[in-house]
């Protein structure tokens, strides 16, 4: 019987599922990062890899036919002819290239995806100003390297990681105003090719292979990243039907008909990787309309332990509206619905009742969710008729209660909450 192995690489460890050709999960594993090695984050990721192949079961590895593997949106990172890490990765939130908007205004279209302090793109050019920059030779995202890891193949990334760095996806090239600008900077980094998710790279390397006793021929494909791994595993297929994925932050994505990007408001669309053979071609061009705020679980988690948030859940009424009005945020700068550097967090007044708090944030949080598929529709998303949810929020039923009351939608827990689980699918090329 044939396997399929999808990875998911978040902010606070890795995941892995593997299913058969039914999409029956056979095997699980989980690896938390090692805090104190989050310094070396590529030595931290590597490990992290190698240790999440080694959990699966033996036999169960000798039949996988295919891996994907998804990591973090613009979490990018410069390496040199053989892959190895020239300087610290930036990671998806990072924003110290917010000073050179100005720069990328004057070339990039206006109000397009890569004008963000956090775009891969500025990343790019806050990397080009380090005496690093003359040792690089590729620009990776995340999920490209971990992919290398595995298929020893450099310069590949796919269609939705490659957005933020400028990719034009209804076209599937790079613009001309994209390449005439890194001709400008004198790099001798490559931008990676594009594949489409799901496509097959290569096979494993013999190497790994022989070390975690995978099928020499098992392949490996392009990947994607975590807010789209968490849609495929959701089950929503049809336009309207929406994904908000409530992990250590709030990415929203709606499946549409129209192609939107605004990115006054953050707003940006990924190609949706449709693989079935019997749609028509309207049906294959749809988009994955959204936008992922700074908001979520690691602000809920800053304040509460795992236990503190189920039994303080349950003590609040999720009829009764909180007065309470806050913008939950660890930091300065948001992303989405409100695309704004400088926001400041807003947590302010704290009640002495921690429930009361605690209801305060999961309707503050639930308010910017509303706000933001409103405002998708607004620029010419379908009509939201559907809300599944993914990550750590799928299992707080008082949480789901509120956000229903503001989304005025069903909303119900994913199919599978595990965003490893879509790229398990990615692998097995059925979404």
């Amino acid at each position: 019987m044939s396997l399929y192995l999808g990875i998911d690489f978040g902010t606070s460890g890795a995941r892995c599922a593997v299913i058969d050709r039914q999409g029956q999960v056979q095997a699980e594993g989980r690896y938390p990062f090692n805090m104190a090695m989050v310094a070396d984050l590529p030595t931290c990721w590597h490990e992290a890899l190698f240790a999440i192949l080694g959990q699966i079961p033996l036999d169960i590895r000798k039949r996988i036919k295919a891996i994907a593997i998804n990591g973090t949106s613009a979490t990018v990172m410069l390496c040199d002819r053989l892959g190895k890490p020239v300087d610290a990765p930036l990671l998806y939130n990072d924003a110290r290239g917010a000073d050179l908007l100005a720069q990328l205004k004057k070339i990039a279209p206006a109000n397009h995806t890569v004008l963000s302090a956090t775009s891969s793109l500025v990343k790019l050019l806050w990397f080009s100003q380090l005496t690093s920059f003359s040792q690089a030779k590729y620009f990776l995202h995340q999920a490209d390297w971990l992919g290398f890891l595995l298929h020893g193949k450099l310069g590949i990334s796919d269609y939705h990681n490659a957005l933020k760095l400028g990719y034009d996806v209804e076209k599937l090239e790079y613009p001309d105003w994209l390449t005439k600008f890194l001709k400008k900077l004198n790099s001798t980094v490559e931008l990676p090719k594009i594949f489409t998710p799901g496509e097959a790279v290569g096979t494993i390397t013999p190497e790994i292979a022989t070390r975690f006793n995978f099928p020499p021929d098992c392949l490996i494909c392009a990947g994607t990243t975590d807010s789209i791994a968490a849609f495929l595993a959701s089950g929503a297929k049809t336009p309207g039907e929406a994904v908000t994925s409530l992990g250590s932050t709030l990415a929203v994505k709606l499946l549409s008909r129209t192609y939107v990007e605004d990115t006054r408001y953050g707003i940006y669309s990924h190609r949706f990787p449709n693989f079935g053979q019997e749609q028509t071609q309207q049906e294959k061009d749809l988009w994955l309309v959204g936008g992922a705020s700074n908001t979520g679980g690691a602000v809920l988690r800053h304040f509460f332990s795992n236990d503190e948030l189920d039994s303080l859940s349950r003590e609040i009424d999720a009829a009764k509206i909180s007065e309470l009005d806050y913008y939950p945020l660890l930091k300065a700068g948001e992303r989405f619905p409100v695309n704004d550097a400088n926001l400041q967090p807003q947590l302010e007044p704290r009640p002495e009742n921690n429930a009361e708090f605690l209801h305060g944030l999961l309707e503050s949080i639930a308010r910017i969710e509303a706000r933001g598929y409103k405002l998708l529709q607004q620029l010419g998303a379908d009509k939201l008729n559907r809300v599944y949810t993914a990550g750590g929020g799928a299992t707080n039923t008082t949480w789901i209660a509120i956000r229903q009351r503001y989304l005025n939608v069903p909303v119900e827990s994913s199919v599978n909450a595990e965003a490893a689980y879509g790229s398990a699918l990615l692998a097995m090329g059925k979404t």
